[in-house]
């Protein structure tokens, strides 16, 4: 047979189990210098074991030049654009992370006295500070992990103020251009959901609006700007609409980098918003955390945040749990500390004018990828966008080309795909952010790269239809995939020497 010659350029790595072998290991010991125990007659023979089976073996070289060769496959924001809409993937300034990796604040616990923990409560005190004049709002809690649970947050926050004053009312309104997690939370508190059809301009439509609102109507969630890219301009109409019936007004603030330093929530009529900070201000994230969704609101909601609150005592800072109307802490300890920090570092870096620098950027940055796509990808709606800018598949499709397929080959491109077919609104989306941290010869090379894939469709849409070319698993059948995935490794019965 002819044999296979493994090479250092192969994209094929194999496992750590498949390089294991017997006898080798990464590390060495000194011997002990205490009397040697049998683990057996200390703990019992049911609780050891001699080896673990089929363990890999393997050296200390082995071990980093496997994981070091893995991480090369790896597409990183250090390696390029992430242009992901609705998630801000943004370059953060390696500064944040030294901060946060602060002796004093990397190893402080939740459990320490409140006299050894100052430092730490003087900074979720001045973040929350900040916050609130970013935001227009009264109040702020860091305790919600993530968007989604400052979402929940809020909405528990609306329903214990409307119950207080006899009725939390029965059913949310929420358009069809809110974050799909906003119809998921408003049911999670206890409420029917009703849907609201955007306007021809991707927007609420205020008659539409008036007409849904009624005495069981407690609060319209709405996300602004909204999924496709674009300020809700009626923002204030629409608040007017709500109060004039006693509801309240939540916001998704998930894009809220393209509103700090611009334009403040709370100064529009917003009753109470999240914040995603490891978005806006300064967290990588990705793969399930960790996040912040700091909640900001309004005097009227404050007595019911999450306790406990941060207090003044004298020159000391303290928790206050004597807070008969609050909802009850809705996350372990203060929140994730680690992400509090890199967002006020990030903010005190910046300064107000920074901050708004930023956001201008990233609102330029999506203008200009909508003017040099515009002519080659359908543009879903007219009015000029925010932060992100939304497209469609329609041009494409009649070629039997679909938003997935030009995604797949964006990768051979050597970048990483946008969101694919959401929001959902618009048919065959392609949904672009560039955030503030990319430079102009990045997205040009971003642009580029998808006018030539527009050309691709028109010239050899076979091309499209095949990719990804380039990458170490061509395309695969994605529906066996999440139906049947292989998710454990089996070690193959050793080969017969006649065999090799």
């Amino acid at each position: 047979m002819e044999k296979k010659v493994r090479s250092h350029i192969s994209q094929n790595e194999p496992l750590l189990f498949e390089l294991s072998s017997p006898g080798k290991i990464g590390y060495q010991l000194p011997d002990l210098d205490v009397p040697a125990v049998d683990p057996e007659k200390a703990l019992g023979a049911g609780q050891t074991r001699r080896e673990i089976e089929d363990f890999p073996e393997v050296s200390e070289v082995d071990v980093i030049r496997h994981f070091t060769r893995l991480s090369t496959w790896n597409y990183g924001i250090d390696l390029g654009l992430f242009p992901l809409g609705s998630c801000t993937m943004k370059y953060n300034p390696r500064v944040n992370e030294l901060v946060a990796r602060t002796e004093g604040l990397a190893w402080i616990h939740p459990y320490q006295p409140e006299s050894l923990s100052q430092g730490a409560m003087e900074i979720m005190a001045e973040l929350e500070r900040c916050l609130a004049e970013i935001t227009g709002m009264d109040a702020v809690t860091l305790q919600p992990a993530a968007g989604a649970h400052g979402e929940l947050t809020g909405v528990l926050l609306i329903r214990s103020l409307l119950e207080s004053k006899g009725n939390p009312r029965r059913k949310i309104i929420v358009p069809d251009s809110a974050h799909g997690t906003n119809p998921a939370t408003a049911m999670m508190a206890g409420y029917t959901v009703e849907n609201l059809k955007s306007n021809d301009l991707g927007v609420v439509d205020p008659e539409a609006l008036a007409r849904a609102v009624d005495e069981n109507t407690a609060a319209l969630m709405v996300t602004n700007p909204n999924t496709v890219g674009v300020f809700e301009e009626e923002i204030v109409k629409v608040c007017e609409i709500l109060h004039s019936k006693g509801a309240l007004v939540y916001m998704d603030g998930a894009n809220m980098n393209a509103l700090v330093g611009i334009s403040r929530p709370g100064d529009f009529g917003i009753d109470v918003m999240h914040l995603n900070l490891h978005k806006t201000f300064s967290t990588p994230h990705g793969g399930g955390g960790p996040g912040s969704g700091a909640v900001a609101a309004k005097k009227h909601l404050e007595p019911f945040l999450p306790g406990p609150r941060l207090a003044r005592k004298g020159s000391q800072w303290t928790w206050n749990y004597d807070l008969p109307r609050s909802i009850g802490r809705v996350r372990a300890y203060y929140g994730n500390f680690g992400v509090l920090v890199r967002a006020l570092a990030y903010i005190m870096a910046h300064g107000g004018p920074g901050l708004r620098r930023a956001t201008m950027d990233a609102v330029l940055n999506a203008n200009y990828i909508r003017r040099r796509l515009e002519a080659h990808y359908h543009l879903a709606y007219k009015s000029p966008c925010m932060h992100e800018v939304v497209f469609g598949d329609d041009h494409q499709a009649k070629r039997g080309v679909k938003t997935g397929d030009i995604a797949k080959r964006l990768i051979d491109y050597g970048f990483h795909p946008y969101t694919v077919s959401f929001p959902l609104i618009v048919h065959g989306a392609l949904m672009i952010e560039p955030t503030e941290t990319e430079s102009k010869q990045e997205i040009d090379l971003f642009c580029d790269s998808l006018i030539a894939i527009a050309e691709e469709v028109e010239r050899d849409p076979q091309m499209v239809l095949k990719a990804p070319h380039t990458t170490r698993t061509a395309r695969v059948d994605e529906v066996s995939a999440a139906r049947r995935p292989v998710v454990r490794w089996r070690r193959e019965p050793a080969q017969s020497k006649a065999a090799d």
